[in-house]
């Protein structure tokens, strides 16, 4: 499972794994029951520790994301299309909120903010 590490990031590597791993299941890229790369693996392949995966694992699995068979490995979840939406839309939320927070402590009102989203979404071919 080839994910995008970099050690120059704000964001922890373990958060990373976390985040990316987390996007490839509730894209569809990683189908339920799909077996994920082994702790060691993982960590091999993208070096970095193997308490950082393991910790990264943990987080997924905490969120009902990806469930281990003691033996076998970790392995995808089954969700329902409504659950990964509900869990991407509480993502976007939580992601969302120190932006807009910060946007109107800087002085924007609730139009300029809907203005500056709507110029994003349009940058990735929404209207």
């Amino acid at each position: 499972m080839l994910l995008n590490l970099t050690d120059v990031s704000d964001e922890s590597l373990q958060s990373q794994i976390t985040r990316q791993v987390r996007a490839k299941i509730l894209a569809g890229d990683l189908a339920a029951g799909e077996l994920l790369p082994s702790i060691r693996a993982l960590a091999k392949e993208s070096r970095v520790s193997v308490i950082t995966v393991q910790r990264g694992y943990e987080d997924l699995e905490r969120a009902g994301l990806i469930h281990s068979r003691r033996g076998k490995g970790f392995f995808v979840s089954e969700l329902r299309d409504a659950k990964k939406k509900q869990m991407a839309r509480e993502r976007l939320t939580e992601n969302m909120e120190p932006i807009v927070r910060a946007a109107f402590s800087e002085g924007l009102n609730a139009s300029e903010v809907w203005a500056a989203i709507r110029a994003v979404m349009a940058r990735y071919g929404a209207r």
